[in-house]
């Protein structure tokens, strides 16, 4: 009676299931409920009963009386056994058990990690379901049920994308509340990027700073780890380069907002180079730190955080931290490729090189941040722009070259002082040569291009490819000079131009590294030439004082009274006219003044004093004899000289 009771039961289940399920899945699903309610209702029973009576079992077979308040047993006849669903599997039955346990998941409207034992829960339906859509896969017998689980593995990878994103961007949206909605303890910065009341979060950035030893740590251990979880699902779900992307797009946010704050701002090439130059320079002042930071701090840091996220799942991480820095990294160095590119007015130099030196220093440091193939381009991006700014920089040489050729001879220097071209020239080089160590090695070669360590320069070399070009430069400008020392109608003060600039020169090499990439030998030949000059000022000048004052071998023994008056007359004469003239003459260098004015009168007082002697005591001279100028005053005319204007 026990096996029949229990068999009208199951006929009576069967036939409410067929009744009320209107799809196969419906019907399967209220099996489950009266299987959980009585433990003599499981589905291998139901099951089995089922099939039995498709295989021939009829109701007659049942006599037992119902309760008259219980609708009566119908026993399914063969028909109604054949048109009951088919048994359901166990994948079938995990399947939708993980249906509807993702399903509560996906709906969330909250984030699903700001419950960590949701997050627990979740992550395991994920797992189950990762296994079966595999299983499902190899066995290939049941493609209906494995799209099924492909779309539910689909709003699984959604909905962790979601999650993912949420947790890099928002980290602490996903932190447990305090009791009462409120932190339990206060920070003891609170007023540090507070709530301002106007419903703006604070974001985190990096700011600048002056020690580049250090790491941003954007996202805290715990969620470094969630994320990291999350990864490893969706890498395992065949979702990895979607992760990827997502962790990209997440973090670029945070790389553009910290890139902003240092005070960088977006610019084509062709605005570069129509920006004046004191714009352009104050944007070549910020980008220096700048470009230090995002390379040293920001962009290692953010191969850190890649790495930790994408943990034992390369190419992914790779992948990831290349999409997050790329748009900022070539920003930054396509303001420097610009630049470059730019006009190479000599006065750029200096900011060019500062460009220079702080892309060339960090080369090295950057091998075990763009090790990987797929940020190697960047890698190789750095060195092409070290390389171009190189190129620039001799570039501005080569300009300063045509810069002294082009400047034209027109007006004369007042006094044969020294040209504006030639203080510019040297004072240009001696600054560069503040910045001796990186010509020297853009001037031996590319090498910014290799990332190789900055050559030594040898001291004693006049030799190197810099001195060279200095020489060369030295050489333009001495062939400027001697084209405007034309421009005076006066070859005597052509030569005081000439001295004026070459010992201007010899005084800014002497006084700087421009000596030692010279050479001695270039110095003995400029000292050379300003010695010719000043011998050429004082023939030219007092060619005839001189030659009044010679009178062969015999001295003025010789020479009547008469003779000899007149040649004093002509050396009167000749002396105010060399006063008149020279007054306004110069030779800015005291040492050199000095040495010319000596000079003159070792050449000129003897023979004035002997000219004067021998008057006064030839027995023919006039008693009245009249000396304009006494050899102390010819001294002193000749000590005024080269004064200058108002002097």
């Amino acid at each position: 009676m026990a096996e029949d009771g229990e068999e009208k039961l199951l006929a009576t289940v069967q036939h409410i299931a067929k009744t009320l399920g209107r799809t196969g899945t419906m019907t399967e699903d209220i099996l489950k409920v009266f299987s959980n309610y009585d433990g003599r209702l499981s589905l291998d029973k139901l099951y089995a009963a089922a099939a039995a009576a498709g295989g021939g079992g009829g109701a007659g077979e049942h006599s037992m009386s119902m309760p008259a308040s219980s609708p009566p047993p119908v026993l399914p006849t063969a028909a109604a056994a054949h048109s009951m669903p088919p048994p359901v599997t166990s994948l079938e039955r995990t399947v939708r058990t993980l249906d509807r346990q993702i399903s509560q998941f996906v709906t969330m409207e909250r984030l699903v990690w700001a419950d960590s034992a949701d997050a627990d829960a979740f992550l395991e339906a994920v797992d189950d379901l990762i296994g079966t859509v595999q299983e499902l896969d190899a066995a290939g017998t049941n493609r209906g049920l494995l799209d099924r689980a492909d779309e539910l593995l689909s709003r699984c990878m959604a909905r962790l994308e979601d999650e993912f994103r949420a947790l890099i961007e928002r980290p602490d949206d996903a932190a447990p509340a305090a009791p009462g909605g409120f932190d339990s303890e206060q920070s003891d910065d609170e007023d540090f990027d507070a709530d301002d009341g106007y419903g703006d979060e604070p974001i985190p950035i990096a700011k600048p700073v002056t020690d580049f030893d250090v790491v941003i740590d954007a996202l805290p251990p715990g969620s470094v780890s969630d994320v990291h979880q999350i990864a490893r699902r969706m890498v395992d779900a065949g979702f990895g380069r979607e992760c990827a992307e997502a962790y990209a797009a997440a973090r670029r946010g945070f790389i553009d907002e910290s890139v902003a704050r240092l005070g960088i701002r977006s610019r084509t090439s062709d605005e570069v180079h129509s920006l004046p130059w004191e714009e352009l320079e104050f944007d070549i002042a910020r980008w220096i730190p700048a470009f230090k930071m995002v390379f040293r701090i920001l962009i290692p840091s953010e191969r850190r955080l890649s790495d930790r996220v994408f943990e034992g799942l390369a190419p992914y991480g790779d992948l990831a931290f290349v999409a997050a820095v790329r748009t900022q990294a070539l920003q930054l160095i396509s303001f420097g490729d610009a630049v470059a590119a730019a006009s190479r007015a000599p006065e750029r130099l200096f900011r060019v090189i500062d460009m220079y030196e702080a892309v060339r220093d960090l080369l090295p440091d950057l091998d075990p941040v763009f090790a990987d193939p797929y940020s190697a381009a960047l890698r190789a991006e750095v060195s092409a722009v070290c390389n171009t700014l190189g190129s620039s920089i001799k570039g501005i040489f080569m300009e300063l070259e045509n810069l002294i050729r082009r400047d034209p001879a027109r007006v004369a220097v007042p006094g044969g002082g020294i040209h504006p071209i030639t203080r510019y020239v040297m004072n240009y080089l001696r600054a560069a040569c503040g910045s001796r160590q990186t010509l020297e090695e853009v001037m031996e070669g590319d090498l910014g291009a290799l990332g190789v360590t900055a050559i030594a320069v040898d001291p004693d070399r006049p030799t190197s490819s810099l001195a060279v070009h200095i020489a060369w430069i030295m050489d333009v400008l001495h062939k400027n000079l001697e084209s405007k020392s034309k421009i005076y109608r006066d070859p005597p003060l052509a030569s005081i131009f000439l001295m004026n600039n070459g010992k201007y020169v010899i005084h800014k090499v002497n006084d700087s590294e421009l000596g030692v990439l010279l050479g001695d030998d270039w110095m003995k030949q400029m000292l050379s030439r300003v010695r010719r000059w000043s011998m050429e000022y004082q023939r030219g000048a007092w060619a005839k004082v001189m030659s009044v004052l010679q009178t062969g071998g015999s001295g003025f023994s010789g020479l009547p009274p008469k003779a000899m008056l007149q040649k004093l007359q002509m050396f009167n004469g000749y002396l105010e006219e060399i006063r008149a003239a020279q007054s306004e003459w110069v030779i800015t260098d005291d040492q050199l003044r000095a040495d010319v004015k000596a000079a003159i009168a070792d050449s000129v007082l003897p023979a004035y004093k002997g000219l004067i002697a021998r008057l006064r005591s030839s027995p023919d001279a006039p008693q009245d004899l009249f000396i304009k100028h006494t050899p102390e005053d010819v001294e002193a005319c000749i000590q005024h000289l080269f004064e200058g204007i108002g002097k």
